[in-house]
């Protein structure tokens, strides 16, 4: 059976893709994602998520969808154009995706549609799981609405999981931002760095989507995360490390305010996250440990590609 991919031309979708045999993608340009994609060989159909349902034609021999899509939460100042973006490329674009999911005569079993650790909001040392309640904020009222807007493709009998993603490291990711001032030695951790983050490999977040494909035990919420999370200063020590270079110019807060905005809430936020439901299902993780997280990450960078690319 066949894998559908929304998002695919984003760093997490084009990793995703090359685990695939004949994968189908859905993009809003099917000109450059053809481009862009060419060596997964995959077939492409056109689909704006914002402006209905995808064609039908597109499900036919797919078993699984894999809804990755979503407009980026760290591209562009947070105001109220930018926020109402956020929270209606998700919500709208899963609501058209799983309603079509759920009127299709031959169904996909499974639908793995992401979301995020914003779902927690800033918990502090509190420790997160699947069960722990949602947050507040802005961020966690998307993911609250970005989850059950996948109600449709549920109600119509398609196991749905939910990946509740932390940071994920690898190329063309965030590490990629971080990089420039920590290569200079200018680099630091985000205020005291008293803060936990919620971080996963590339390749362990792939692997954990595939493993929530084979493994029909795990519906609803499977947080997407490393088993040993860090605080913001062990982070920032391992990246020191990593470049051989200091780490001794800590960020203030003010500092992101000015720049991002609303968004530095989200930088600065605490999030102790377990993933006890891939943990309890018999996932293994490649990378628990964030020195050779970052060390497999920046040889990638080096070499230009994967060791396993084509």
């Amino acid at each position: 059976m066949r894998t559908l991919v929304t998002g695919a031309t984003g760093f997490v979708g084009r990793r995703l893709l090359s685990k695939l045999e004949r994968p189908v993608v859905l993009s809003r340009d099917i000109d450059r994602a053809k481009k862009s994609l060419a060596k997964f060989n995959p077939e492409v159909f056109r689909w704006d998520p914002m402006a209905g349902p995808p064609p039908r034609e597109a499900f036919a021999g797919v078993d699984t969808v894999i809804h990755l899509a979503g407009d980026s939460v760290a591209e562009g100042r947070w105001n109220a154009a930018k926020k109402q973006k956020i929270l209606e490329s998700r919500t709208i674009g899963t609501t058209n995706l799983a309603r079509a999911m759920a009127e299709l005569p031959s169904k996909p079993s499974l639908l793995v549609s992401a979301s995020a650790v914003g779902y927690y909001g800033s918990r502090g040392d509190e420790v997160l799981t699947e069960s722990s309640p949602p947050a507040d904020d802005f961020l966690a009222k998307v993911c609250i609405a970005w989850e059950d807007a996948a109600q449709p493709a549920q109600a119509a009998g398609i196991r749905v999981v939910h990946p509740r993603i932390g940071l994920v490291l690898g190329p063309g990711g965030a590490l990629d931002k971080m990089l420039p001032p920590f290569r200079i030695g200018v680099g630091g951790t985000l205020g005291l760095g008293k803060q936990w983050m919620a971080w996963i490999h590339l390749d362990d977040l792939v692997g954990m989507l595939l493993h929530a494909v084979k493994t029909t035990s795990i519906s609803g919420a499977m947080n997407a995360t490393a088993p040993r999370p860090i605080t913001n200063a062990e982070f920032t020590k391992a990246l020191g490390r990593a470049l051989h270079r200091p780490t001794l110019f800590p960020v203030p807060y003010f500092a992101l305010r000015l720049a991002f905005g609303e968004f530095a809430q989200v930088l600065f936020a605490s999030q102790r996250v377990e993933p006890r439901v891939a943990l309890a299902s018999g996932f293994h993780f490649q990378y628990t440990d964030i020195d050779l997280a970052v060390q497999n990450v920046l040889q990638v960078l080096a070499a230009g590609k994967y060791p396993d690319a084509a």
